[in-house]
């Protein structure tokens, strides 16, 4: 495996993909340096979970363009060794798996096993600490499909720390979650951004967060790079109304001093409220 001390890790140069003949994405041009926080958003269908699973290399279509990892074009890797570098941390969502915590840990191991030999005591001395970095310790006799999407979310974190994995894709990780959990997977990911290095390339639909996490932010739309930058010059009216076309309301953070996306009613939503409100009067008269 190639030396992986580069400060590029992931790196398309106009890549595209098109899947069953329609063009997913086109001519995708981005470096994502090591040690980076960096969040892709953009409308629905707009690429992003395309763009998250390429550098995975588990996109199945016609493909064009150079996507290089670690300094390597994509194809040159092997699968065991890609995985040994990143892993793919998908949502919390409700497919069975009809195994423990632990055994599902345990086989994010793969990268590191003889398929002829028994388990290494390394191998659960690193689930273990992955399930105690996680606070996934509770729940590892449990059987996956009867875990909480907030415990779910939070075993597929400790499969990428299983997997000694540097670079995280993450696909909405805090999606199907309430606040709590939110607060609680969000402040995973920080902490192995921040404290361990690691590479974290996270698909959100929550822009203010993106905002206030990331260090560059990627803004698709119908397959095309529209923004890659800091997370300053995303929040401006003309730049988010090319990302998402429509005006959005702005308002500055409390604290972050950065703008924030506020809910805006549309000229309708402003009608019928009014005629809520006198309704609502009539009645109190």
């Amino acid at each position: 495996m190639r030396n992986l001390n580069t400060n590029v890790v992931l790196e398309a140069r106009k890549f595209s993909c098109r899947i069953a003949g329609k063009s997913i994405l086109r001519d995708i041009s981005l470096q994502i340096r090591r040690g980076e926080y960096i969040s892709i958003v953009g409308p629905n269908g707009a690429g992003k979970t395309t763009l998250l699973r390429a550098f995975d290399r588990m996109l199945i279509g016609e493909i064009s363009g150079e996507l290089d990892i670690c300094g390597m074009p994509w194809e040159e890797w092997k699968q065991s060794d890609l995985a040994k570098l990143a892993a793919l941390v998908p949502q919390a969502d409700s497919r069975v798996i009809p195994f423990t915590v632990e055994q599902f840990l345990l086989m994010c191991r793969y990268p590191y096993m003889n398929p002829f030999a028994s388990l290494h005591p390394n191998d659960r001395k690193v689930v273990r600490e992955a399930m105690v970095g996680t606070g996934t310790s509770a729940f590892a006799k449990r059987r996956m499909d009867t875990l909480s999407s907030g415990e779910r979310q939070k075993v597929y974190i400790a499969s990428a720390l299983a997997q000694g994995a540097h670079i995280w894709l993450m696909d909405e990780p805090t999606t199907f979650l309430d606040y709590h959990h939110q607060a609680d997977i969000l402040s995973l990911i920080a902490l192995a951004n921040k404290e361990f290095d690691v590479t974290v390339v996270a698909v959100t639909h929550d822009l203010n967060h993106a905002v206030l996490e990331s260090d560059r932010i990627i803004a698709l739309r119908e397959g095309e790079l529209v923004f890659y930058g800091t997370p300053d010059l995303i929040m401006k009216p003309d730049v988010l109304k090319r990302v998402y076309g429509a005006s959005l309301l702005l308002v500055d953070h409390p604290k972050a001093g950065l703008p924030m996306i506020v809910p805006r009613m549309t000229p309708e939503q402003d009608k019928e409220l009014a005629k809520w409100r006198a309704k609502a009067r009539e009645k109190m008269k």
